[in-house]
């Protein structure tokens, strides 16, 4: 049987300018996670996430600007269209997406649309009781505790119960 995280890439970033990262949990990179097809491509990505228990909140893009978040883990799944994305804040880790692909961002990590085609919609989620502050600024201490001390999900967001978030994060969020 194959594993199903062994297409998931990892990627741990570092502090990068005032952008904090995570410093235990790195980015999960799903490529082509979704069949993507029929007319609401959106609503098939958002029933593997409400089954995995990541309740979507959103239908968009990606802001053209660099954030981060104090206040939930964010799983982004691309419905349709393609775009440039910086990882990680500025000069951080350009990353290519396109229709089917996922990204897991733990709490802290940089994001920033670089630039996408018009028919670019992705859908978001967040683990029950978290949500998308939108932090621009450099973390102060509150803050930063808050990305420490962020519950851990329960399942992954698009392999579920067993998936890719059990082998990268599961040691990492149980360490200091």
């Amino acid at each position: 049987m194959k594993n199903p995280a062994a297409d998931v890439q990892a990627l741990l970033l570092e502090p990068n300018d005032w952008v904090p990262n995570n410093p235990r949990l790195p980015v999960l990179i799903y490529p082509q996670a979704f069949a993507v097809q029929g007319s609401d491509p959106a609503a098939s990505i958002e029933q593997v996430f409400t089954a995995n228990g990541w309740p979507p909140q959103w239908r968009d893009g990606v802001y053209d600007y660099h954030h981060y978040h104090t206040e939930g883990h964010e799983v982004l799944g691309i419905a349709s269209g393609q775009a440039r994305l910086m990882m990680g804040g500025p000069d951080g880790y350009e990353l290519h997406v396109s229709a089917g692909d996922a990204l897991l961002l733990p709490a802290g990590t940089g994001h920033c649309n670089l630039g996408s085609s018009d028919d670019f919609l992705v859908v978001g989620a967040y683990p029950p009781g978290q949500r998308p502050d939108i932090c621009r600024d450099a973390p102060d201490d509150a803050q930063m505790q808050r990305i420490k001390d962020l519950p851990f999900p329960d399942s992954d967001p698009v392999q579920g119960k067993q998936g890719a978030v059990k082998q990268y994060w599961a040691d990492q969020s149980r360490t200091g």
